[in-house]
């Protein structure tokens, strides 16, 4: 069943339901028993969507570009349509491509981020990129309100990192993904974070109900 749903949304396709929080469990190394698909499913039933992400992501302070305190699910998933992806400020990759082709995705989807949508770029290395170096990486791009560069504590950014599936050792070995996703629905969907701007943004309409599935 978890792996059923890895090559689905690897393939673009929508997953739905409790299948996001089965689906970073497949994908994110968390301490604790384990916990498999159908138990996971089962316990899920009589909670919504919303619910069973409040569950699964952590809330934990942390801290964006304009130095302003943040929770994690509170403050930039609840009652949103997300787009999440990973970076650092000193990348000489994937990293400086990736932040400009997104910024032609906020400028198509106009003042629909900060109000329905929130587009969350995480850092993999936060003891360099503290608010400041956030805050000039972003300006340097033309980022918009609505665009969320987050740091924090290392403890607190590994944890949410693991959850996202984004965690790694080397932050050079960060991952050029782009997580899409409707917390209250539960769908969510996984594309490259350099794929054409405007089928990203007809993934993130889609999800939010404004266009035609």
């Amino acid at each position: 069943m978890i792996e059923s749903v890895k090559t689905r949304l690897s393939s673009g396709q929508r997953v739905t339901g409790v299948a996001i929080a089965m689906l970073f469990v497949a994908v994110a190394p968390t301490a604790g028993p384990a916990v498999t698909a159908s138990a996971q499913s089962e316990a899920s039933k009589t909670r919504t969507p919303g619910e069973v992400a409040a569950n699964y992501f952590p809330n934990s302070v942390l801290i964006n570009q304009n130095n302003q305190s943040v929770h994690f699910f509170d403050d930039l998933l609840k009652g949103k349509t997300v787009l999440i992806n990973f970076m650092f400020t000193t990348c000489t990759g994937i990293c400086p491509a990736m932040t400009a082709n997104l910024e032609k995705v906020q400028t198509q989807l106009g003042d629909r981020v900060r109000k329905d949508i929130n587009m969350i770029s995480v850092t993999v290395d936060p003891i360099t990129d503290r608010p400041e170096a956030l805050k000039n990486y972003a300006t340097k791009f033309g980022v918009k309100p609505g665009w969320h560069f987050i740091t924090g504590s290392k403890a607190d950014l590994d944890l949410v990192l693991r959850k996202l599936g984004g965690w790694v050792e080397d932050k050079n070995d960060h991952n050029s993904i782009l997580m899409i996703g409707n917390v209250e629905t539960g769908e969510w969907v996984k594309m490259l974070a350099m794929a054409k701007p405007s089928d990203i943004v007809e993934s993130v309409l889609k999800l939010t109900g404004s266009m035609k599935h």
